[in-house]
């Protein structure tokens, strides 16, 4: 599996977005498979949660949602190593205070470099979701033009 991982990583430098997801139900190993690419590949895995939550906490309440995205940029862009940035806890970007689009955030970083994140939420019929419909924090996105890597 990561032998197939890694071949991905370099397969994708030519795409216009970058992005890899590692879908698969909880408990499948796929932070630790993006931990185990991380170490092939000498790089960090940042924790999105604990390391944005950190810093948003230094913001006030108003200016959060102002903040988040330029935040996390600045956050990523000390991650980043060889032009690969591994992502993992990334539900804070689901909050709605935050006022984000969290896959589209994802893009964005995956335009100037490699993103390999793991998606918390499901593949269903060919979209994306997090959380349950009716949900406050519930997105819904199709996957036109992702790169999926599905653990079982």
């Amino acid at each position: 599996m990561l032998e197939t991982l890694d071949r991905i990583v370099e397969d994708i430098s030519g795409r216009h977005h970058k992005l890899v997801l590692l879908i698969g139900p909880p408990g499948l190993g796929k932070s630790n498979l993006l931990g185990q690419l991380a170490e092939r590949r000498k790089a960090r895995v940042l924790k999105v949660g604990a390391t944005l939550g950190r810093e948003l906490l230094t913001v006030s309440g108003t200016q959060r949602h102002l903040l988040a995205a330029d935040l996390l940029k600045d956050i990523a862009d000390g991650f980043e190593s060889k032009s690969l940035l591994l992502l993992d806890n990334i539900e804070i970007l689901f909050d709605r205070t935050l006022k984000l689009s969290p896959l589209d955030l994802l893009r964005r970083h995956a335009q100037a470099r490699r993103v390999i994140a793991v998606w918390p939420g499901q593949l269903r019929e060919d979209r994306l979701s997090y959380a349950t419909m009716g949900h406050p924090e519930h997105q819904d996105y199709g996957i036109d033009g992702l790169v999926l890597f599905r653990i079982h």
